[in-house]
């Protein structure tokens, strides 16, 4: 079990304007840590969707194909 202090009265030791000052910057980086993923998330589905359109994954068949022959080329 933990003790409190009994000088604080609090668990963390942090008076209330200073829990507070904490709580608002913690949030204020926790929005813009989520815009930031959502953009880069946005950005590569953008790029490449991850659920399959009509034709399924047969679009990177072609990918795989001139990477293999690039391959070749180079060590074969």
């Amino acid at each position: 079990m933990v003790s409190r202090d009994e000088h604080s009265g609090t668990l963390s030791g942090l008076t209330e304007a200073e829990a507070k000052e904490f709580h608002s910057i913690f949030v204020s980086s926790f929005a813009v840590f989520t815009l930031i993923a959502a953009v880069a998330h946005l950005l590569v589905w953008m790029w490449r969707p991850w659920i399959p359109g009509p034709n399924g994954y047969s679009a990177l068949e072609s990918g795989v194909h001139t990477a293999q022959l690039l391959t070749t080329s180079l060590f074969g």
